[in-house]
């Protein structure tokens, strides 16, 4: 018997979403869930989300691949039409149709954490198990950066 799951099995029992307002939604309170900032995946004209809650797997298809730029961490970021992740708190791990510009190279990233919530660094990871970490503020909405200033915190 094959130990790998099929694409069917891996969704059984997921929790789908349809539509770029239901999808959008649901992304955002997926990151807000599991404690990472609203703009770390910009995802544009989503039409289909899923999420099984028994094992943690998520996925997210647009219309079509897109490119995304990070002033604040100048980093180029290219997705898939399927972005696809196991997930937990503080945690995005075997993640599929993500990669970033890195020199003159495309590298997959394929884990996104939150370390240490209270040092405000969100980590990716390579397939090499190469990473780097970045401020959260980095990726954070105008409107997350303003309720922190207005709670006090430095965005």
């Amino acid at each position: 018997m094959a130990s790998g799951r099929s694409q069917d099995d891996e969704r059984a029992g997921a929790e789908i979403v349809y539509g770029s307002e239901q999808c959008y939604r649901q992304s955002v309170e997926l990151l807000e869930e599991l404690g990472f900032p609203k703009g770390v995946l910009p995802l544009q004209d989503l039409e289909e989300c899923g999420r099984v809650r028994e094992t943690g797997f998520v996925w997210m298809k647009s219309k079509a691949p897109y490119e995304h730029f990070f002033e604040t961490t100048n980093t180029r970021v290219s997705y898939a039409t399927e972005v696809t992740a196991y997930v937990e708190k503080f945690k995005m791990k075997k993640m599929t149709g993500v990669k970033s510009k890195q020199m003159f190279m495309w590298v997959p990233i394929t884990e996104m954490s939150v370390e240490d919530p209270s040092k405000k660094k969100i980590y990716f990871k390579t397939p090499m198990g190469i990473g780097r970490s970045f401020p959260i503020t980095a990726f954070m909405t105008e409107e997350e950066k303003q309720r922190l200033i207005e709670n006090g915190v430095d965005a």
